[in-house]
């Protein structure tokens, strides 16, 4: 093992055994920090949403942003115990995204003299309801004006994503007068209509490159009850603006059909938007290229990243991955150490490669 990857892989375990769920990435936010700053990179700096910013190098006109995401699905209370076996790591967030925010620094210091600006960013609240926080904070007062961005999701190596998944979650309620089960038998019950709303908006067709998930439920007061309350939360998504706006009007149609006296109310619980850059574009190209010149063959996956963000402001943005791995957002989670001195070099070939191809 390298001495990179050794550093990576120990800042790895470092960062995956600290918890950091959504809007709790402050102690993670440290740690980074801590390490840009021994790795002497300059201008490093937590900004006021809880990023941490490192410029890796300098440079002329617009920058280029290498991103990896701070926080992760599993609360403070799942243990977070990375295990070694063998060459493999195993533990929550172990590739999503602890060992891309590991691998920054290595990339940025792998880069060759170059026309343009590099910064290294590590962000919170990318992960579920987060909404995308951090990075649309960034990019709302960037250090320059950006020419790319650059999303690393740890174990994706071999991915150059052109396409951001859109979406809109949404918690729907229904209530009503409620009552008891036999005597006021006749009484709509706020369970049935919800279960008759959760099956229609289920089972409608829909187009490809989108999706339909109810991922919670629940509601009513007792067995023997007509439910006076119930709700449901909604994920939907789409590769695609015009296609993820239709979807919603779609189901907003079928959710406000209530019976009366029930009454269907809906409340937002996120957004992230969709985007794409066209596969021709230079940032595509260069990270193709840099996976060629390593045998590593392409792909090229829709995929939900902090590169979505990137795409709603115009700025060319694809998501890279640094390493193989699966089982991501599980506490099984598990990464392969082998790849990543190769998935640190294609990080840097592809930032070297954009500007040779962009200038």
């Amino acid at each position: 093992m390298s001495d990179v990857t050794e550093t990576i892989v120990r800042r790895t375990v470092e960062l995956a055994e600290v918890p950091a769920p959504t809007g709790s990435e402050e102690e993670r936010s440290a740690i980074v920090r801590s390490w840009w700053e021994l790795d002497g990179l300059a201008e490093v700096r937590v900004d006021g949403s809880g990023n941490v910013w490192g410029r890796a190098r300098d440079g002329d006109g617009p920058i280029v942003i290498l991103c990896a995401h701070l926080d992760t699905v599993f609360g403070a209370d799942v243990p977070h115990t990375v295990r070694v076996d063998g060459d493999l790591l195993i533990g929550p967030s172990v590739g999503d995204d602890s060992v891309a925010v590991a691998a920054l620094s290595a990339a940025g210091m792998a880069l060759q003299d170059g026309p343009l600006p590099v910064w290294l960013l590590a962000t919170v609240g990318e992960e579920g309801l987060g909404n995308l926080r951090g990075v649309i904070a960034a990019l709302d007062g960037p250090p320059r004006s950006v020419a790319a961005f650059v999303a690393v999701e740890g174990n994706y190596l071999g991915r150059v994503s052109t396409i951001g998944v859109g979406s809109v979650r949404r918690r729907i309620r229904v209530t009503g007068p409620g009552g008891h089960a036999w005597e006021d038998a006749e009484v709509p019950s706020a369970v049935h209509h919800l279960a008759r709303v959760v099956t229609s908006i289920t089972s409608s067709p829909r187009r490809s490159g989108t999706s339909v998930n109810v991922g919670r439920i629940g509601g009513g007061e007792g067995i023997n009850l007509r439910a006076a309350e119930a709700w449901f939360d909604v994920d939907l998504r789409a590769d695609d603006p015009d296609e993820l706006a239709a979807l919603a009007r779609a189901i907003d149609e079928i959710a406000r059909q209530a019976e009366p006296p029930l009454v269907v109310e809906q409340e937002l619980l996120g957004e992230r938007p969709a985007g794409r850059i066209e596969r021709d574009h230079p940032l595509v190209r260069a990270a193709e290229q840099a996976l060629d010149e390593v045998a590593i063959p392409v792909s090229t996956p829709p995929t939900s990243t902090d590169a979505n963000a990137a795409h709603a402001r115009g700025i060319p943005a694809i998501a890279v991955g640094v390493t193989k791995g699966s089982g991501e957002h599980t506490p099984h989670e598990w990464i392969e150490t082998g790849p990543i001195e190769i998935g640190v070099q294609t990080l840097a070939r592809t930032i070297e490669r954009f500007g040779e191809l962009s200038t």
